[in-house]
Formats: structure tokens, C-alpha cells, sequence
């Protein structure tokens, strides 16, 4: 039997790595660069096959833009001078609807939501059920099986 699908919520300035970057990137990509100790620690508990949401931050773009995978786990980054480590992650898909950090924070099923908590946090753990809010906010991703009638 495989492990349980675990969700996560991925940061990343637009500047430095948005996700037009991620799906031009034949949609799979080095997450790398992460240097806080928690933050660290989640990713060491990435499996393959997890879901992420991938989220810009910064203070023009607060949102959930899209959802990668894990694709390889936890590994040493030979080509970071500073030791550092890293995961891969796969675009799954873009999110129907961009869903943005004050349309979260004004949603009654989504309090104590771990981003909420811990803003400055990188990687942070998404519960199920706040995985699946996000999702009925924002529309779904594509991929993700239902049907857009957009389509």
C-alpha cells in the first residue's frame, strides 16, 4: 500500500519563480533556496505523489496560482555552494480561479488555516480539509479530474 497523500502550500516570489516560470520549465522544477529550519523540516516529509499548492507571495500577488506534485524527495543540492537541500515538483495544473490571501482569510471554514499562523513560513502543511476549501474557492485545478464548464 502506498503512503497517504499529504498537502503542502509552497511559497514563492513571482519574481523569482512564478508560475509561468514553473509550467515554461516542462513543468517540473528544483525547489530549492529554503533556509528556515521548520520549513526544512516539512519538506524532509515530502513523499512523492504529495500535493502542493503553489503560491505567490509578495506584496502585489497574494494568492494560490496553481498545484504541483512532489516528484523526487528531499535530496543534497550538489550545485548550491551553501550545502543546501532541495525537492522536485511537477505543474499539475493552474487553479480555475487564482485564489487570493484576503478572500482565504475572510472564509469562516479556513480559520486556523497553518499560512494564517505562520505567514513567513516557505513550505507549510495543509490540512485535508483546508486543501479542499481552497479548492472549492478557487474552482479546482485543471487536472484534478472534474469537469470545467468553461471547457
Amino acid at each position: 500500500m502506498g503512503k497517504k497523500t499529504q498537502y503542502w502550500l509552497l511559497k514563492t516570489e513571482p519574481g523569482e519563480w512564478s508560475w509561468d516560470d514553473q509550467e515554461a520549465n516542462g513543468g517540473i522544477s528544483k525547489w530549492d533556496g529554503v533556509k528556515n529550519k521548520q520549513a526544512q523540516k516539512y519538506m524532509k516529509s515530502m513523499n512523492i505523489g504529495d500535493l502542493c499548492f503553489f503560491y505567490h507571495s509578495g506584496s502585489k500577488a497574494r494568492r494560490v496560482v496553481g498545484v504541483v506534485s512532489v516528484a523526487r524527495e528531499w535530496y543534497t543540492d550538489d550545485d548550491d555552494d551553501g550545502g543546501g537541500c532541495a525537492v522536485d515538483v511537477k505543474a499539475v495544473g493552474e487553479m480555475r480561479r487564482a485564489v487570493d490571501l484576503a478572500e482565504m482569510k475572510k472564509d469562516e471554514g479556513l480559520k486556523g488555516f497553518g499560512l494564517f499562523r505562520q505567514p513567513r513560513l516557505s513550505v507549510v502543511p495543509v490540512e485535508k480539509g483546508f486543501w479542499d476549501k481552497i479548492c472549492e474557492i478557487g474552482g479546482g485545478f485543471e487536472g484534478d479530474g472534474s469537469v470545467d464548464c468553461d471547457e
